[in-house]
Protein backbone atom coordinates (compact mmCIF):
# COMPACT_ATOMS: atom_id res chain seq x y z
CA UNK A 1 0.00 0.00 0.00
CA UNK A 2 1.23 3.19 -1.36
CA UNK A 3 4.64 2.34 -2.82
CA UNK A 4 5.72 4.71 -5.56
CA UNK A 5 6.18 3.43 -9.56
CA UNK A 6 9.64 3.46 -10.44
CA UNK A 7 8.94 5.31 -13.41
CA UNK A 8 9.29 9.17 -13.94
CA UNK A 9 6.51 11.30 -15.66
CA UNK A 10 8.63 11.87 -18.54
CA UNK A 11 9.50 8.28 -19.19
CA UNK A 12 5.74 7.35 -17.90
CA UNK A 13 3.89 5.94 -21.45
CA UNK A 14 0.32 6.98 -19.62
CA UNK A 15 1.42 11.32 -19.40
CA UNK A 16 1.73 13.78 -21.78
CA UNK A 17 5.20 14.30 -23.52
CA UNK A 18 6.78 17.27 -24.25
CA UNK A 19 5.20 19.76 -26.10
CA UNK A 20 1.99 17.40 -26.43
CA UNK A 21 -0.35 20.22 -24.58
CA UNK A 22 0.58 22.60 -26.26
CA UNK A 23 0.12 21.42 -29.26
CA UNK A 24 -3.49 20.16 -28.41
CA UNK A 25 -4.82 23.48 -26.74
CA UNK A 26 -3.12 25.87 -28.96
CA UNK A 27 -6.11 28.28 -30.13
CA UNK A 28 -8.63 27.17 -27.78
CA UNK A 29 -11.63 29.16 -26.68
CA UNK A 30 -11.81 28.73 -23.07
CA UNK A 31 -11.38 32.05 -20.46
CA UNK A 32 -13.28 31.11 -17.47
CA UNK A 33 -12.35 27.25 -16.18
CA UNK A 34 -14.34 26.24 -12.95
CA UNK A 35 -13.92 22.93 -11.09
CA UNK A 36 -16.73 21.63 -8.49
CA UNK A 37 -16.51 18.30 -6.40
CA UNK A 38 -14.58 16.08 -3.58
CA UNK A 39 -11.45 15.24 -2.93
CA UNK A 40 -10.74 14.31 -6.60
CA UNK A 41 -11.50 18.12 -7.35
CA UNK A 42 -9.47 19.20 -4.72
CA UNK A 43 -6.25 17.10 -5.77
CA UNK A 44 -6.10 15.38 -2.72
CA UNK A 45 -3.10 12.94 -3.26
CA UNK A 46 0.66 11.88 -2.26
CA UNK A 47 3.92 13.23 -3.97
CA UNK A 48 5.93 10.45 -5.93
CA UNK A 49 9.21 11.08 -7.31
CA UNK A 50 9.56 11.97 -10.78
CA UNK A 51 5.84 13.28 -10.57
CA UNK A 52 4.57 16.97 -10.91
CA UNK A 53 3.07 18.14 -7.57
CA UNK A 54 0.29 19.60 -9.41
CA UNK A 55 -3.22 18.16 -8.47
CA UNK A 56 -5.05 16.69 -11.20
CA UNK A 57 -7.02 20.18 -11.59
CA UNK A 58 -4.54 22.56 -11.27
CA UNK A 59 -2.63 20.96 -14.05
CA UNK A 60 -5.77 21.19 -16.54
CA UNK A 61 -5.98 24.63 -15.81
CA UNK A 62 -2.41 25.52 -15.78
CA UNK A 63 -1.57 24.06 -18.93
CA UNK A 64 -5.04 25.68 -20.56
CA UNK A 65 -3.23 29.04 -19.25
CA UNK A 66 0.03 28.04 -20.94
CA UNK A 67 -1.47 28.63 -24.07
CA UNK A 68 -4.52 31.31 -22.90
CA UNK A 69 -2.71 33.75 -20.63
CA UNK A 70 -5.03 35.55 -18.53
CA UNK A 71 -7.44 32.23 -18.14
CA UNK A 72 -9.31 32.43 -15.27
CA UNK A 73 -10.01 29.28 -12.92
CA UNK A 74 -11.48 28.70 -9.75
CA UNK A 75 -11.59 25.36 -8.26
CA UNK A 76 -14.29 24.79 -5.04
CA UNK A 77 -13.46 21.49 -4.75
CA UNK A 78 -12.88 20.04 -1.01
CA UNK A 79 -12.47 16.72 -0.06
CA UNK A 80 -15.56 14.59 2.08
CA UNK A 81 -18.29 16.06 0.25
CA UNK A 82 -21.33 14.09 -1.13
CA UNK A 83 -22.82 14.90 -4.52
CA UNK A 84 -25.79 17.07 -2.42
CA UNK A 85 -23.30 19.17 -0.71
CA UNK A 86 -21.24 19.97 -4.00
CA UNK A 87 -24.58 20.90 -5.46
CA UNK A 88 -25.79 22.97 -2.20
CA UNK A 89 -22.77 23.81 -1.47
CA UNK A 90 -20.30 25.14 -5.16
CA UNK A 91 -22.73 25.38 -7.76
CA UNK A 92 -24.27 28.89 -6.99
CA UNK A 93 -20.65 30.39 -6.75
CA UNK A 94 -19.71 28.20 -9.93
CA UNK A 95 -22.84 29.84 -11.92
CA UNK A 96 -21.91 33.02 -10.92
CA UNK A 97 -18.13 32.65 -11.92
CA UNK A 98 -19.81 32.60 -15.21
CA UNK A 99 -17.70 29.73 -16.63
CA UNK A 100 -17.36 28.40 -20.28
CA UNK A 101 -15.84 25.44 -19.31
CA UNK A 102 -16.69 23.40 -15.88
CA UNK A 103 -15.02 19.94 -14.13
CA UNK A 104 -17.50 18.10 -12.21
CA UNK A 105 -16.01 15.09 -9.98
CA UNK A 106 -18.20 13.93 -7.35
CA UNK A 107 -20.20 10.82 -6.07
CA UNK A 108 -17.32 8.75 -4.53
CA UNK A 109 -18.20 9.48 -1.15
CA UNK A 110 -21.98 8.37 -1.72
CA UNK A 111 -20.72 5.54 -3.35
CA UNK A 112 -18.78 4.34 -0.50
CA UNK A 113 -21.22 4.63 2.43
CA UNK A 114 -23.31 2.01 2.86
CA UNK A 115 -26.61 1.87 1.38
CA UNK A 116 -25.44 3.55 -1.53
CA UNK A 117 -27.37 1.31 -4.01
CA UNK A 118 -30.82 2.15 -2.65
CA UNK A 119 -29.63 5.96 -2.99
CA UNK A 120 -27.88 5.68 -6.52
CA UNK A 121 -30.93 7.22 -8.26
CA UNK A 122 -30.59 10.26 -6.05
CA UNK A 123 -26.81 10.70 -6.41
CA UNK A 124 -27.19 10.31 -10.38
CA UNK A 125 -29.90 13.14 -9.71
CA UNK A 126 -27.19 15.60 -8.19
CA UNK A 127 -24.64 14.85 -10.70
CA UNK A 128 -27.26 15.99 -13.60
CA UNK A 129 -28.50 18.89 -11.64
CA UNK A 130 -24.93 20.45 -11.48
CA UNK A 131 -24.33 19.31 -14.92
CA UNK A 132 -27.71 20.68 -16.43
CA UNK A 133 -26.79 24.12 -14.40
CA UNK A 134 -23.62 24.91 -15.61
CA UNK A 135 -24.22 24.20 -19.39
CA UNK A 136 -27.72 26.10 -19.01
CA UNK A 137 -25.17 29.02 -17.75
CA UNK A 138 -22.86 28.60 -21.19
CA UNK A 139 -19.94 26.15 -20.01
CA UNK A 140 -18.77 23.25 -21.70
CA UNK A 141 -18.90 20.44 -18.85
CA UNK A 142 -16.04 18.02 -18.46
CA UNK A 143 -17.23 15.07 -16.15
CA UNK A 144 -15.02 12.11 -14.28
CA UNK A 145 -15.38 8.60 -13.84
CA UNK A 146 -12.71 7.67 -11.55
CA UNK A 147 -10.15 4.52 -11.04
CA UNK A 148 -11.56 2.00 -10.17
CA UNK A 149 -9.21 -0.01 -7.37
CA UNK A 150 -8.92 -3.67 -7.23
CA UNK A 151 -8.84 -3.62 -3.09
CA UNK A 152 -9.74 -0.54 -0.77
CA UNK A 153 -7.24 -1.54 2.32
CA UNK A 154 -8.06 1.98 4.12
CA UNK A 155 -11.58 0.93 4.30
CA UNK A 156 -13.23 -0.96 7.34
CA UNK A 157 -12.82 -4.62 6.62
CA UNK A 158 -16.54 -5.32 6.89
CA UNK A 159 -16.80 -2.83 3.30
CA UNK A 160 -13.90 -3.72 1.75
CA UNK A 161 -15.27 -7.06 -0.35
CA UNK A 162 -17.87 -4.35 -2.20
CA UNK A 163 -16.02 -1.35 -2.05
CA UNK A 164 -14.53 -1.95 -6.08
CA UNK A 165 -18.06 -3.23 -6.60
CA UNK A 166 -19.59 0.15 -5.83
CA UNK A 167 -17.39 2.32 -7.09
CA UNK A 168 -17.23 0.20 -10.53
CA UNK A 169 -21.27 0.50 -9.76
CA UNK A 170 -20.77 4.36 -9.44
CA UNK A 171 -18.41 4.53 -12.59
CA UNK A 172 -20.92 2.74 -14.97
CA UNK A 173 -23.90 5.16 -13.83
CA UNK A 174 -21.49 8.41 -14.18
CA UNK A 175 -21.01 7.21 -17.74
CA UNK A 176 -24.57 7.00 -18.03
CA UNK A 177 -25.29 10.68 -16.68
CA UNK A 178 -22.64 12.01 -18.99
CA UNK A 179 -23.82 10.24 -22.18
CA UNK A 180 -27.40 11.22 -21.45
CA UNK A 181 -25.87 15.04 -20.33
CA UNK A 182 -23.52 15.13 -23.38
CA UNK A 183 -20.31 15.58 -21.27
CA UNK A 184 -17.12 15.20 -22.40
CA UNK A 185 -16.34 12.52 -20.53
CA UNK A 186 -13.21 11.32 -18.54
CA UNK A 187 -13.72 7.60 -18.22
CA UNK A 188 -11.00 6.51 -15.95
CA UNK A 189 -12.39 3.22 -14.11
CA UNK A 190 -10.87 0.77 -16.34
CA UNK A 191 -7.55 2.75 -17.07
CA UNK A 192 -4.41 0.45 -17.11
CA UNK A 193 -3.30 2.43 -14.42
CA UNK A 194 -6.38 1.66 -12.11
CA UNK A 195 -5.42 -1.86 -10.92
CA UNK A 196 -1.58 -0.74 -10.20
CA UNK A 197 -1.69 0.16 -6.25
CA UNK A 198 1.62 2.11 -6.82
CA UNK A 199 -0.90 4.51 -8.05
CA UNK A 200 -2.67 4.80 -5.02
CA UNK A 201 -1.77 7.21 -2.17
CA UNK A 202 -0.44 6.05 1.42
CA UNK A 203 -4.35 6.29 2.62
CA UNK A 204 -5.11 3.08 0.11
CA UNK A 205 -7.86 5.43 -1.37
CA UNK A 206 -7.15 8.61 -3.38
CA UNK A 207 -4.63 8.62 -6.28
CA UNK A 208 -0.81 9.26 -5.43
CA UNK A 209 0.88 12.06 -7.88
CA UNK A 210 0.89 9.61 -11.29
CA UNK A 211 -2.87 9.13 -10.70
CA UNK A 212 -3.62 12.57 -10.57
CA UNK A 213 -1.41 13.33 -13.76
CA UNK A 214 -2.64 10.39 -15.77
CA UNK A 215 -5.73 11.89 -15.23
CA UNK A 216 -4.89 15.32 -16.49
CA UNK A 217 -3.28 14.04 -19.07
CA UNK A 218 -6.43 12.16 -20.09
CA UNK A 219 -8.42 15.33 -19.66
CA UNK A 220 -5.77 17.45 -21.79
CA UNK A 221 -6.61 14.50 -24.40
CA UNK A 222 -9.63 14.73 -24.62
CA UNK A 223 -9.99 18.37 -24.98
CA UNK A 224 -7.48 18.03 -27.62
CA UNK A 225 -9.74 15.68 -29.17
CA UNK A 226 -12.67 18.12 -28.57
CA UNK A 227 -10.61 20.64 -30.47
CA UNK A 228 -8.67 18.39 -33.45
CA UNK A 229 -11.08 14.90 -34.13
CA UNK A 230 -7.94 13.87 -35.92
CA UNK A 231 -5.86 13.32 -32.90
CA UNK A 232 -5.46 9.95 -32.06
CA UNK A 233 -6.72 8.32 -28.53
CA UNK A 234 -3.38 7.68 -26.81
CA UNK A 235 0.16 9.06 -28.28
CA UNK A 236 3.03 5.96 -28.67
CA UNK A 237 5.66 5.84 -26.00
CA UNK A 238 8.54 7.34 -27.17
CA UNK A 239 11.47 9.76 -25.46
CA UNK A 240 10.73 13.40 -25.33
Amino acid sequence: MGAVTVLTEAADPYCLRVGEAGALLGGHPWRRFAVLGDSIAEGVADSVPGYSTMPYADRVAAELASVRPGLAYLNLGQRGLRAHEVREGQLESALAFAPDLALVACGANDALRPGYETRADAVDAELAEIIRALQECGAMVITVSIFVRPAYPSLPAWLRPTGTERMAALGARTNAVAAAAGTLHIDLAGHPIATAMDSTSADGLHGNARAQTVAATETIRALGRFLRPQYPARQPIHAP
